[in-house]
Parts: structure tokens; C-alpha cells; sequence
């Protein structure tokens, strides 16, 4: 599988977080009801990248701390 790291690039803010392969499907829609904050990529298993405009830092950290919080998902190295 193609890795997203060639479509990352200037004017982009990126997070990394890990949830069960189980979880995958739900991060993602969550994600897409917050109304374009951000786009989740999936790497393998339940590491998924997630990246936002420069300008929406805040929002994509608040949304990943939720993550954290309601979905178990932990925070990784991208």
C-alpha cells in the first residue's frame, strides 16, 4: 500500500495516532462529520495519519485529545 507521506506537504499539520483495526472505520467517519476539519489516512492496521490546514491546528488537536478520550486511540510518531 502507497504510504500518504508523498501528499503531506506545505501548509499542512499532521498527527499520527493508533486504534484498533476494529476502530478504523469509525475514526474515519468521525473525523469526516466535523465538517472538513481534516482527512485521515490509513497506513496499515489501525496506525492512521491525520491532516489538517495550518490554520485548523487547534481544532485537529482538540479532535485528536477526543479521540484519545472517547475511542481509546493513542498518539504515534509520524
Amino acid at each position: 500500500m502507497p504510504s500518504a507521506q508523498p501528499l503531506i506537504g506545505e501548509g499542512l499539520v499532521v498527527r499520527g495516532v493508533r486504534v484498533a483495526t476494529r476502530d478504523v472505520v469509525l475514526v474515519k467517519g468521525i473525523v469526516e462529520a466535523r465538517e472538513g476539519i481534516a482527512v485521515v489516512f490509513a497506513e496499515k492496521g489501525g496506525d492512521l495519519t491525520i491532516c489538517a490546514p495550518a490554520g485548523r491546528e487547534r481544532e485537529l488537536d482538540e479532535l485528536v485529545d477526543d479521540l484519545c478520550t472517547d475511542v481509546g486511540a493513542m498518539r504515534i510518531t509520524t
